[in-house]
């Protein structure tokens, strides 16, 4: 008789410890996915912002903000349904071309043992674009 509630107790434990990965897996799983899709769709937005007629005329790169803004807000829709996630633009500078954009998602909220519990994941990005000089 002691010897079986010592196998329940191993069972229970063992349930417990598998919802707890269960939960960690899902909360890193997708801060892995966020931040490869942020730094893409920045990396394509800084690219997409480009002013080609500046550069022509006086050789150095400079990007259009609120082209960039666009370009990151319509990549960024197009893989991902935006009201669980907080954009925030910060430091757009045109000329050099560098952006900082944080993004902060949301997660479910989680009942264990009767208290509630989410996650908010953030992800920073900082890019800058260079051009290859010998390519000039």
């Amino acid at each position: 008789m002691k010897e079986s509630y010592w196998g329940y107790w191993l069972i229970l434990l063992g349930v417990f410890v598998i919802v707890i990965m269960m939960l960690v897996s899902n909360v890193t799983t997708k801060n892995t996915q966020d931040y490869y899709l942020v730094k893409e769709v920045t990396e394509a937005a800084m690219v997409d912002a480009v002013n080609y007629g500046y550069y022509r005329e006086y050789g150095e790169l400079k990007i259009d903000r609120e082209k960039f803004v666009e370009s990151f807000l319509r990549r960024f829709a197009e893989n991902v349904s935006l009201n669980t996630y907080t954009i925030s633009f910060y430091d757009i500078y045109e000329a050099p071309p560098k952006v900082s954009v944080k993004v902060t998602s949301k997660t479910n909220s989680f009942m264990v043992a009767g208290d509630s519990t989410s996650f908010d994941i953030v992800n920073k990005i900082d890019g800058i674009l260079e051009i290859n000089e010998t390519t000039r």
